[in-house]
């Protein structure tokens, strides 16, 4: 009896097993209707926190989550170093478009050589397009996430051939995401920029910083490009906590300075578009569709939009989010994981609205 009980289990682990490589499998395939002559090969990422994969794990800074409770919801409960409870935008999209479940950091001390091909992300969470920012928190800043990079092509020429690392990069997709911690902590909560800029000429200065680095991928060999605007950085719980007075409610000066910021990205994003006809350089508005979320939350499934799910959600944040701070029940009801970042609810929300908006204009 006892026999023939571990050889049920036994078998039940196999099929287990099984079952799990189809799902993952399926994990792969793309979700998206490409036109039949487009192959995007792999997704990168460049920016802060939304799309560090865990590269702040291998710098000298505060800013890091590799601990619990960040990913607990990610394969096996692995805190990989993303902040969130489980996947990012990078994965997400990744996942989309059918090229792999999940994206590494290119600084991961064990980053598999075969992982090239298909992207890495080469953010640092804290970092921005004001070269002050990444100093703030000491981190990786974009100048030398394009040095990473530069290095990353030739390891990537050395696995594939020039002609094939060409293609890949050409035909990829640039997920930039910055300029959050510019408005939010460089210009605002510590006021460095303050007594140099106005907000108006600070919204210049910032964008004119992410130009020159959208051209130098340029120069590199990227070409499409979705550069992420920034979100309601207002209504962020931290900055809830911070400045929105007693009743927390969203500071509608830092949302101004975001909507400022981004009409002049979008603007000057259009100019480079016909200085380089043969790219695809597109804004992707993500403060409309965050701002409807966290106005309109129930629409979205989500019942708490103004704390994280971590500890008191009102502060929580990087080391301060650690394995003695209680996490909500119920993660998906939560659309932040932290003070600052989305679960992965959210984050697939956004994607999904993102996707959905923008992805023919890459093609």
């Amino acid at each position: 009896m006892m026999h023939q009980q571990r050889h049920w289990d036994s078998w039940a682990l196999l099929m287990i097993g099984v079952l799990w490589l189809f799902l993952y499998n399926d994990l792969c395939e793309a979700k998206i209707t490409l036109p039949a002559n487009v192959t995007v090969p792999a997704v990168f990422a460049f920016g802060d926190s939304i799309v560090d994969q865990g590269n702040n794990n291998n710098v000298s800074t505060l800013v890091k989550c590799n601990f619990p409770p960040y990913g607990s919801d990610f394969y096996a409960g692995i805190p990989t170093g993303r902040f969130s409870n489980d996947r990012t935008p990078p994965d997400l999209v990744a996942e989309e478009l059918g090229i792999k479940d999940a994206v590494p950091a290119y600084l991961d001390p064990h980053l598999k050589p075969d992982e090239l091909p298909t992207g890495v992300s080469f953010a640092s969470g804290g970092s921005g397009y004001d070269p002050q920012t990444p100093q703030l928190v000491s981190v990786v800043p974009l100048s030398q996430q394009l040095e990473y990079f530069k290095e990353y092509i030739g390891k990537l020429n050395d696995m594939v051939g020039e002609e094939k690392a060409k293609f890949i990069l050409a035909n990829g997709l640039f997920l930039i995401v910055a300029g959050s911690d510019d408005v939010a902590n460089t210009y605002f909560t510590f006021g460095i920029r303050k007594a140099q800029y106005d907000i108006n000429s600070y919204a210049d200065f910032v964008v004119a910083s992410a130009s020159n680095f959208y051209q130098e991928l340029y120069k590199l060999g990227a070409r499409r490009l979705a550069v992420f605007g920034v979100p309601p950085v207002g209504c962020v719980p931290f900055q809830r906590t911070l400045a929105g007075g007693s009743l927390r409610v969203c500071v509608e000066t830092y949302n101004q300075a975001a909507q400022l910021v981004n009409a002049k990205l979008s603007q000057q994003i259009d100019a480079l578009t016909k200085t380089y006809p043969d790219a695809r350089i597109r804004y992707i508005d993500v403060y409309t569709p965050l701002y409807d979320i966290i106005m309109n939350p129930q629409k979205y499934g989500f019942e708490v939009v103004d704390r994280g799910c971590c500890g008191t959600g009102t502060l929580e944040l990087a080391y301060l989010c650690n394995k003695y701070a209680e996490t909500c029940k119920n993660h998906d009801s939560y659309l932040f994981w932290d003070s600052y970042h989305p679960t992965d609810k959210g984050y697939s929300i956004l994607v999904q609205e993102i996707l959905k908006t923008y992805i023919n204009n890459f093609f």
